[in-house]
Parts: structure tokens; C-alpha cells; sequence
């Protein structure tokens, strides 16, 4: 298996996003996730370059490298979905101490490490994968001796903290989009981003689930278009442009944290991961700004909060 980490990365929120913003022309990554908090964007160097500054605009303070795991199979190359990566890549990072988010698109999914960590994840990960660095556009391979001497070992610190988890009654889909048609959703996606946001669905009284939320994702990554939308909001938008997977499954979200978590704290996206894997539920995975999003199959929701739900057990085990 081979494991590519790309170029820097910056992450930042926004309130409200200029409509100007919202696709630099040169940008190779680019990242837009919307939640009932504020915007999340993660961008390339050329993407960042290419934002106009505010004073609304609070940005991470790490420099993130972007990376991702494919294995061969012949001459195709296929991507390997979250849970796959749990205990190969999220666990041995969150034991040697690395905090990661993660992105999940309808194409691949994406790791992000603070380039000041990348020493560590090569140490971590060398032995299990070969490791490559894209420079000048190719990827170029990395040998563990180009990282510095004296890495940590795992060690057993404070148990990481448990973070209490929702689950929104919104139905969501998982999309792709071909860029040349792109233009012909233009005005929608604009609509649903910025104007036409409906007051949360209220629930059933003593229901245990929270309301609907807030929560659309968009990401051009490399030419690929990936779309995480509520499915009402889908039907705003053209039925013939949009792609899922052709058994059409829908999926349900799991929200992590209770209040905002922060960049420094390792281990939670390995709580969320790890059981899962364990059960063999796929899942997307989105990072946010203050939050993490984890998006799993709709009849699979309630298996899903009961493994999550003892989480204490599996991370004092």
C-alpha cells in the first residue's frame, strides 16, 4: 500500500463567505463544509493566496499536509475508505501523539497532519507503507532516514477524552459532480450555501434525537467533485447531473464533540474510527473547524450509536 502526502494546507472558518471566494481559479485543493457554526475551508498555497483577507476570517495556525491511501491492484489504483485506514494509519498515529482531521470525499479520503508532525508519521507509518512526497506535481519516495533522528515511541499517556456524540435526523447523500457541468449548478449551489436556509425541523416531543441540522459539504480536489448534501436539499438540484453509487444509499450523520475540540487533542477521530472498523461499518469522515462528522449507512444508524455508546469500554481496554 502506498501512502502520498501532498502539499501544505491551510485551514480557516468564516461566518459568511464572499461569494467572490468561493472558487480561487487556481486552487488544487479546495474545500468548503458548512455547518450550523460557520463556514469551514481548507485550501492549497494557491488557494490561500487567492482569498481576500477579513477580519471575520480565523485561521488555524498549522501549516497541514495532505495525504492519502491507495492500494494496488493490477494497473488500477483504488482508494481505501476510512475504516479500512483505522487501525493501519489513524490508530498509530494517535498513538505516537499526532493529531489528524480528516476529509472524506465521494473519490478517496484525505489525512491531515501538520507538517511539523511529518517526521513522526513517516517513523509511524514506514514500516506499513511505502511513503511518497509530492514534489513539482510527481510524487517522489521518502526514506525514514529523511526524517529526523529521535522519534517518540507510542507510549500509554492520559486516556484521551470521550466525546459525547449526536445524531441529527437528516438523511444525507454522497455525490459526485462531472467539473464541465459544474456551471450549470452554479446558482443552486450558491442558493443552498448562502440564501435559502430553513429553520431546523423540529422533532417529535421527548424524542431522544436532536433536530435536522445545517450541513453541506463541497470539495474540488484535483479536478474531482465530491457532494455531501441533506437529501431535501438534493432536490433542488438537477437529477440528471448528479452521480451516486447505484444502489443509492443514504446515509445518517454521527456529530463529535460537545463543545468545539480543537487542533491539539490526538486520538479523536481513532474513537470514532476504530470501533467502527471493528464492527466493519464504512463511514465518511469530515472534519470541521470546531467539529467532526462522522456520515454512516442510514440502516446501520442505530447498530452504529450503540458501538459508539461504549467507547469508555474499548478505550480503557
Amino acid at each position: 500500500m502506498e501512502l502520498l502526502a501532498r502539499q501544505g494546507l491551510w485551514l480557516y472558518t468564516h461566518p459568511l463567505i464572499k461569494l467572490s471566494s468561493l472558487l480561487p481559479t487556481r486552487c488544487k485543493f479546495f474545500s468548503l463544509t458548512e455547518t450550523p457554526e460557520d463556514y469551514t475551508l481548507m485550501v492549497d498555497e494557491e488557494g490561500f493566496k487567492e482569498l481576500p483577507p477579513s477580519e471575520f476570517l480565523q485561521v488555524a495556525e498549522a501549516t497541514w499536509l495532505v495525504m492519502n491511501v491507495s492500494s494496488h491492484s493490477g494497473a488500477a489504483v483504488q482508494a481505501a475508505g476510512v475504516t479500512k485506514i483505522a487501525r493501519s494509519v489513524i490508530t498509530p498515529l494517535a498513538e505516537h501523539h499526532v493529531s489528524v482531521l480528516m476529509l472524506s470525499t465521494y473519490q478517496t479520503d484525505f489525512i491531515l497532519v501538520r507538517e511539523q508532525d511529518l517526521s513522526v508519521v513517516i517513523h509511524t507509518l514506514a514500516q506499513e507503507f511505502d511513503i511518497y512526497r509530492e514534489v513539482g506535481g510527481e510524487p517522489v519516495p521518502v526514506a525514514r532516514d529523511d526524517s529526523s533522528n529521535g522519534f517518540p515511541r507510542a507510549q500509554h499517556g492520559p486516556s484521551p477524552t470521550v466525546h459525547p456524540i449526536q445524531s441529527p435526523q437528516n438523511r444525507f447523500c454522497v455525490l459526485t459532480l462531472d467539473p464541465e457541468t459544474l456551471p450549470a449548478i452554479a446558482t443552486t449551489l450558491i442558493d443552498v450555501l448562502f440564501y435559502s436556509h430553513s429553520a431546523p425541523k423540529e422533532v417529535a416531543l421527548g424524542s431522544p434525537e436532536p433536530s435536522s441540522i445545517q450541513f453541506f459539504a463541497f470539495s474540488l480536489i484535483e479536478g474531482y467533485i465530491s457532494i455531501v448534501m441533506d437529501a431535501e436539499t438534493q432536490k433542488k438540484f438537477p437529477s440528471d447531473l448528479l452521480l451516486t453509487s447505484s444502489s443509492g444509499e443514504l446515509w445518517r450523520m454521527v456529530r463529535i464533540g460537545g463543545q468545539p475540540l480543537g487542533f491539539d487533542e490526538c486520538g479523536i477521530v481513532a474513537q470514532i474510527a476504530g470501533p467502527l472498523a471493528a464492527a466493519d461499518i464504512s463511514a465518511y469522515y469530515i472534519s470541521t473547524f470546531n467539529f467532526d462528522h462522522a456520515l454512516v449507512p442510514e440502516d446501520g444508524i442505530n447498530s452504529v450509536i450503540a458501538v459508539l455508546q461504549r467507547r469508555p469500554e474499548s478505550l480503557a481496554s
